[in-house]
């Protein structure tokens, strides 16, 4: 058991010491990259661009590409660059609709919409974030069953969502959004797993990223619906226009009108957060394919359902490095997306209904928000012990987030375009555009997505 602990352990240091020597020759030359003034001010700015952008690549998302790699090798691959803009113009929207108002998402849509619009879309997304929950909970569980195979799948879940639990609920939003923030860099450990995996033909890589593939199979089309679905999902969209209006009440901005009027400055970096989050979430995809489609697909491994299956298959071709690396992500990305499907859906319903809401609140001033995390938390809990299949529970969020979603986008387009609402930070022509783009892909993956299912 020692000996496992301490390999566990090490292996982010023996992968970060492999890296650091591989590419010692590109920092050298990069001069602004080490200096610390301009790195600090960066990590400043980063906040929730950053946690929505790594909440989004979750054990099931993990998952989706996982299974996108050892299925199709390095064809999809160009799914990561594509997403990537769709991602940051939808995510920037929101947050700028959060800096421009006072509100959130929930709050904008009741004010501007008809009632039955809002219950509609905040029904749907508790339903499919609890789903999303108990899946997630599994995938921890059985992430943490890699590193420990000794400990009862029981205890681990019940574990992981006590802790998870309690830091939404006992600790202080300041100390809350730095947890996540520094949690967000777990996803670096899919960057090293896959690096460290020998013989990697970078050429054919970039080769397969930058040319778009498509086998028009039934098959293939539900993994292109399902990593949509997974990178554009309603539950991000909550989160990042709730933690904006968090973020300006931290700084004292206690009423929507002290929070309405942001400086050129806060939209500024606000973009930078949004997009280095984005950024991230892509990238980390992009590692993961690559990291099944060079070892499983090669092997001809194609049976791929879970990020715990993936990890296992990892092993004899990729290394104890890597598959430890790889578990280890399973477990973080958790930690980091479960408070999010919980507090996003507790965020949508609060505003809804107009009760006391927010992370910056204790339990007893806004207790109707803590006690929808903590059902949503009990329901995804009960999902992993009633004989119910995790895998059938994602098939479920996916088909109610390809419903929901567009119908948001749709919501989230016309709010940021409306110059009465946003003035001069209403859209640009471009942004709207591609908005209405982001729109249409996602109507065309969400009916993907359930034809393929019926």
């Amino acid at each position: 058991m020692v000996d496992k602990i301490e390999k566990i352990a090490s292996a982010p240091a023996v992968v970060l010491d492999r890296t650091l020597d591989s590419s010692k020759e590109f920092l050298t030359n990069t001069k602004d990259f080490l200096r610390f003034k301009k790195a600090r001010e960066y990590w400043h700015i980063l906040g929730p661009g950053l946690t929505t952008g790594a909440s989004d690549d979750d054990p099931s998302g993990i998952g989706t590409y996982s299974q996108t790699g050892a299925q199709y090798g390095t064809q999809l691959l160009w799914l990561s660059w594509f997403t990537f803009p769709l991602m940051a113009v939808v995510q920037e929207m929101c947050a700028r609709i959060a800096l421009s108002t006072g509100r959130g998402l929930a709050g904008n849509i009741k004010h501007f919409f008809p009632r039955w619009v809002l219950y509609l879309c905040t029904i749907l997304l508790f339903i499919a974030n609890t789903f999303n929950i108990g899946a997630d909970l599994g995938a921890m569980a059985k992430g943490a069953e890699l590193l420990l195979p000794n400990l009862p799948f029981t205890l681990l879940v019940v574990f992981f969502g006590v802790i998870s639990l309690g830091l939404q609920i006992f600790s202080t939003y300041q100390q809350y959004s730095k947890y996540l923030k520094w949690l967000a860099l777990i996803l670096v450990s899919y960057i090293f797993s896959s690096l460290s995996i020998k013989g990697l033909d970078w050429i054919a890589l970039i080769k397969s990223a930058a040319i778009p593939s498509i086998t028009l199979s039934k098959d293939q089309i539900i993994l292109v619906c399902g990593i949509l679905g997974t990178t554009i999902s309603p539950y991000l969209f909550f989160w990042q226009t709730s933690q904006e209006v968090e973020e300006e009440i931290l700084k004292g901005k206690t009423t929507i009108e002290s929070r309405s009027s942001p400086t050129k400055k806060q939209i500024k970096e606000m973009r930078i957060d949004v997009i280095s989050g984005m950024f991230l979430s892509n990238l980390v995809m992009f590692f993961i394919i690559v990291a099944c489609a060079s070892t499983l697909f090669s092997h001809g491994i194609t049976n791929i359902n879970t990020a715990a299956d993936a990890a296992k298959a990892l092993r004899p071709f990729a290394g104890e490095q890597a598959y430890l690396l790889f578990a280890l992500g399973i477990i973080g990305t958790g930690m980091l997306a479960i408070p999010v499907l919980a507090g996003s859906a507790s965020y949508a319903i609060s505003e809804s209904f107009g009760w006391d809401h927010g992370l910056n609140r204790t339990l007893k001033q806004a207790s109707a928000f803590y006690g929808i995390i903590i059902f949503s938390m009990i329901i995804g809990f009960l999902i992993n012990f009633i004989g119910f299949d995790p895998i059938k529970a994602l098939i479920y969020s996916a088909v109610l987030n390809g419903l929901i979603a567009p119908l948001i986008l749709v919501l989230i387009v016309l709010i940021a375009s409306n110059k009465g609402v946003m003035g001069d930070n209403s859209n640009h022509p471009i942004a709207e555009f591609i908005g209405w783009v982001v729109t249409g892909v996602m109507i065309i993956a969400g009916l993907g997505t359930i034809f393929s299912l019926i």
